[in-house]
């Protein structure tokens, strides 16, 4: 009965139309804040469609930032499949020990689940409430000091899990990534509108795999989330090379350097 009781208790707390899994965010969300309340500024980095380049873009955007003279985090939120590391090239694990402590790479703080479990060996094929959880322990427990922007490589799609992280962490916002075809447009307006519902604020569009003039998909994008395209991205060959090689891209191709110091000259605040 007194389980019961919670149980009711806990659906009272929820808004008109929440799914229960958001009862973790309840429970999780002032005990997080206050746990990363040394980060000044929270990024989410978001695709409702895999397969856009959503990871690149946040691998990016950090290092962008980090150029700049900012203390800068990157965050795999994607527990289903993290590829933060294996785009980097890092191969480090994070000591199993509480408070989890990130890895620095070329000057930017690192954290992953791959860092904790080997994912090539045992995928993780957790779902709901339970991934709620562990993405909760994991945000609680990682150490990650004083930073001025932390990027957050979040799941795609737009089941709960990225739209509870964004709940749990308390973004400022999050850039949706899209490229110019129609599918991952139809996909972009879709996951912008239900994120807005929650309050979360769009900071911007981002065009990946760009021929260099938005698309009418995109612009259709930032038409329909009522806001703007803040940088476009062109199709290189060497990207894929580069990813392939765990190299960053900004750090090496002028073209693409100054592609993201535009981007993030609109989403920097200081």
């Amino acid at each position: 009965m007194e389980e019961e009781h919670q149980h009711q208790h806990h659906h009272e707390q929820l808004q008109p139309g929440m799914h229960p899994s958001f009862l973790r965010v309840i429970q999780q969300k002032q005990r997080v804040k206050q746990k990363l309340s040394n980060i000044k500024h929270k990024i989410g980095v978001y695709s409702a469609k895999g397969g856009v380049g959503k990871t690149t873009i946040a691998i990016n955007l950090a290092y962008s930032l980090m150029k700049k003279g900012f203390r800068v985090g990157l965050l795999d939120a994607d527990i289903d499949c993290p590829n933060v590391t294996m785009f980097l090239g890092m191969e480090d694990k994070m000591e199993p020990v509480l408070p989890l402590k990130p890895i620095a790479k070329e000057g930017v703080k690192i954290a992953s689940t791959a860092m904790l479990v080997d994912e090539l060996k045992r995928p993780i094929i957790w779902r709901g409430p339970i991934m709620v959880k562990m993405l909760g322990d994991f945000f609680e427990n990682t150490e990650w000091g004083a930073l001025d922007y932390l990027i957050i490589d979040l799941p795609p799609g737009t089941s709960d899990n990225p739209l509870t992280i964004m709940q749990v962490l308390d973004l400022d916002g999050f850039v949706i990534v899209t490229n110019p075809q129609k599918v991952a447009g139809l996909n972009a307006i879709r996951s912008g509108l239900m994120a807005k519902r929650l309050g979360v604020s769009v900071l911007g569009v981002i065009e990946n795999m760009s021929s260099g003039k938005p698309s009418k998909s995109t612009e259709e994008v930032v038409k329909a989330l009522d806001t703007e395209l803040i940088g476009s991205v062109q199709r290189k060959a060497e990207i894929a090379e580069m990813t392939d090689q765990g190299r960053v891209h900004v750090l090496e191709d002028s073209d693409l350097r100054r592609a993201f110091d535009d981007i993030v000259s609109k989403i920097a605040t200081g």
